[in-house]
């Protein structure tokens, strides 16, 4: 049996000399190969914490030995860890995400005679190798060693070729897009430059943008040239020329090539056993000349690839030591910083070194960013919940930055973004999630930015009428009657997800209220509190969950709660059934508690949920579900225990180790929070919902100074709170204060075996 994947060297040897976890450093507990199946759709690519470049195997096209192939499905990640085809390393490809983009530029090295066409030249591979910043596989056909590192914005690449003959390939015709299109030329016998057009994503046909690139090889090519794939001929058109319908190599031009499917070749026939070549990539969302900048800059001439490698990883380590954690299980510690790892991704940067970015919905447009770093792919709808939550406590400069972001989106553009990707609004999911990222960020004390152009942006959204209204288009019903009925948005009732978004627009317009009554508009906090409660016309008491509303104000008929489960069709719900959105009403939990006949009734029916199945945890909505018994005094040990549960069957160190799309490190965040023992349960409100810590010891660096829980159990299973202290005081709450818990310093947990 071949090997396919292997530990990073670090934690290997540890593994084979049962060296003490103590002796790792938080990089080394990372395993990239973590939900890189199971639709996780992350990857084991080359990257930065939140930097533009990542380079990514791709080995979802072109071979029948693939399960999961782009050519054959719809498929949304450069890399599926089952399939066995790989035909190159993508750049600037994505983490967790649900559509396909991005995942191009495609760099192969082979040997033999040459060939470009991607289904003849990909390969089985073995001996996989990933940790944070690297990543390494050996080439089955050709015995090459191909090694991938990464600066924020640039990319190396280092192939240890056999003697004889070898090619590298940029193949700019194949990727993960569904955009087609792409120029390349020229520049020295070592460097080419050019564009590939990428977009569409979640099916935005106009949602179109280019990325630039700088190629150079570290070794003189015997020869190169261009390729491109010929249209198909017929009659008499097809007799002139040999080419017809094939891939057509240009050896005696050397100026631009453009085309649907081109790329560039470079031909070393004089190799020594074990040479190797390198390859370096800077990009650009602005232009050619910037991505020649960033590659300068990043890897000024002389760098080594291995320099550029420790340096990589030492931004890693940097990063996620931010977070210390001792105990726990060897498994159990692998799983956390690899999920933080995760939650470290997205955003990222989009400015180039000189400060230029993509003006936001304004395409051709370069806007300047001197003061603060500008980021991207704000799948906000996703992140809203806890990423950015994560990042405000631990990372704040990074989530200031991306505050500021979002505000110059909306000085740029006249709205908010809700799924921004690279400068254009894909308008993916529904709510107006950026005001519950920002109001959150404003609550938790970090207000170095311009709130009254955020107050502004998030009443614009929250009161102009729906036909002028970019974010929220069926406002005018939520507004007039407190909620959306069917069909208003959604004539065809099997896309309608009216409940959906209005759920959306409650809890953003709590949060607008926290604000406004934060900034002194008293008015305003009334007017969004009260919209926030709307939700109350959607309880259905004969079903006990929330119902979709008919436009003559009756409930749907027939109805079946079940239904929308596993992501099917369900009219009023948006991938999830009723039981996965009944209990999304996070700020107003005692309210929705009351409708539904009390405490006991309402504990019941969402313990229910979860006994029953009925509970997605791949379905944000739900996310929080766990966490809700503790809103009651005496059944916080259903959350402690849920919480253990959920964490144990779907947060593994096997490739399916998260359930299912982490997007933009969603999932991961989740996880991060739960094992260390709080969790941001409301967006919007600077508060934490308490469980057990997975960890004996977890020491956080804030910006107030360190935070650190401790727990004391009787035994290694013990999962119940039995006694809680802050600041040596005894703590009888289990929902904190942001400022509460930062001002403690200390959270200790005595835990025990039962409830």
């Amino acid at each position: 049996m071949r090997l396919r994947r292997t530990l990073p060297a670090a934690a290997l040897a540890a593994a084979v000399f049962c060296a003490p976890l103590r002796a790792q450093e938080p990089v080394d507990r990372v395993d990239p190969f973590i939900g890189t199946t199971n639709f996780g759709t992350t990857n084991p690519g080359a990257l930065c914490p939140n930097g533009m470049m990542a380079v990514v195997p791709f080995n979802v096209m072109g071979s029948d030995t693939n399960i999961y192939d782009k050519d054959a499905r719809w498929w949304s990640t450069p890399y599926e860890y089952h399939n066995e085809f790989f035909t190159g390393f993508a750049h600037g490809a994505l983490s967790g995400v649900g559509c396909p983009e991005m995942g191009s530029l495609l760099t192969m090295a082979t040997t033999g005679p040459l060939t470009v066409d991607y289904k003849e030249y990909g390969t089985a591979y073995e001996d996989e190798t990933a940790s944070p910043g690297y990543y390494a596989v050996t080439l089955d056909k050709y015995g090459v060693r191909a090694e991938a590192t990464a600066t924020p914005r640039t990319s190396a690449e280092r192939y240890t070729f056999p003697a004889g003959e070898g090619h590298i390939l940029l193949n700019l015709g194949e990727g993960l897009t569904n955009e087609s299109g792409a120029t390349v030329r020229r520049v020295s016998a070592t460097e080419i430059e050019g564009m590939k057009l990428l977009g569409t994503f979640c099916y935005n046909p106009q949602k179109v943008f280019p990325v630039y690139f700088v190629l150079r090889v570290t070794k003189t090519p015997s020869s190169s040239g261009y390729w491109k794939k010929q249209r198909p001929m017929t009659g008499v058109e097809a007799e002139w020329t040999p080419d017809n319908g094939k891939y057509k190599l240009y050896t005696e031009y050397g100026r631009e090539l453009a085309g649907d499917d081109v790329g560039y070749w470079f031909t070393f026939d004089d190799l020594r056993e074990g040479e190797q070549v390198e390859v370096r990539m800077g990009i650009s969302y602005v232009s050619t000349e910037n991505a020649r900048r960033n590659l300068d800059a990043e890897q000024p001439a002389g760098t080594s690839f291995d320099a550029i490698r420790v340096a990589a990883r030492t931004r890693w380590n940097d990063d996620l030591s931010r977070i210390r954690v001792e105990g726990g299980t060897a498994e159990q510690q692998t799983v956390f910083y690899t999920a933080l790892y995760h939650a470290l991704i997205h955003p990222n940067l989009v400015n180039d070194v000189n400060g230029e970015y993509p003006v936001m919905e304004r395409s051709g447009e370069t806007g300047v960013s001197p003061e603060h770093d500008r980021y991207t792919v704000f799948s906000l709808w996703d992140t809203y919940r806890n990423v950015h939550q994560l990042l405000t406590l631990v990372y704040p400069e990074r989530q200031l930055d991306m505050v500021r972001s979002m505000i110059g989106m909306y000085e740029e553009w006249g709205w908010m973004p809700k799924w921004e990707l690279y400068g254009r609004e894909t308008f993916t999911m529904e709510g107006d999630p950026a005001i519950p990222v920002i109001v959150d960020t404003w609550m938790k004390g970090l207000r170095d930015f311009d709130v009254a152009t955020a107050y502004e942006a998030f009443r614009k959204s929250a009161t102009t009428p729906g036909a002028q209204n970019r974010l929220r288009p069926d406002i005018d019903p939520y507004v007039e009657r407190g909620y959306i009925p069917l069909g208003f948005y959604a004539k065809d009732l099997a896309g309608d997800t009216s409940v959906s978004h209005a759920l959306e627009y409650y809890v953003a317009d709590h949060a607008l209220s926290l604000l406004a009554d934060s900034l002194g508009h008293g008015d305003d906090a009334r007017l969004f509190r009260d919209r926030s409660l709307g939700y109350r016309h959607y309880y259905d008491k004969e079903f006990g969950t929330l119902r979709p509303i008919n436009d003559d104000g009756t409930f749907l008929e027939p109805f079946d709660p079940k239904a929308g489960e596993n992501f099917t069709a369900a009219p009023g719900f948006h991938e999830g059934s009723a039981w996965n959105y009944t209990f999304f009403v996070p700020h107003d939990v005692e309210g929705l508690a009351k409708l539904m006949g009390g405490r006991r009734k309402f504990v019941d029916k969402l313990q229910m949920v979860f006994d029953e199945g009925l509970y997605d945890p791949a379905n944000e909505p739900d996310i929080a579900y766990a966490y809700l018994f503790s809103r009651f005094p005496g059944e916080e040990w259903r959350t402690q225990r849920e919480v253990r549960r959920l964490l144990a069957k779907y947060f593994t160190t096997a490739p399916d180790g998260i359930p299912g799309n982490d997007d933009t490190g969603t999932m991961s965040a989740w996880a991060v929070f739960s094992m260390m023992g709080f969790y941001p349960d409301c967006p919007g409100e600077p508060y934490y919902t308490l469980t057990a810590p997975v960890f004996d010891r977890v020491e956080i660096a804030t910006e107030r100074g360190p935070l650190v829980i401790e727990a004391e159990r009787p035994a290694a299973g013990a999962g119940y709170i039995g006694r809680m202290t802050l600041g040596g005081r005894p703590l009888g709450k289990y929902r904190l204060s942001h400022d509460e818990l930062l001002g403690g310093g200390r959270l200790k947990f005595e835990l025990k075996n039962d409830k």
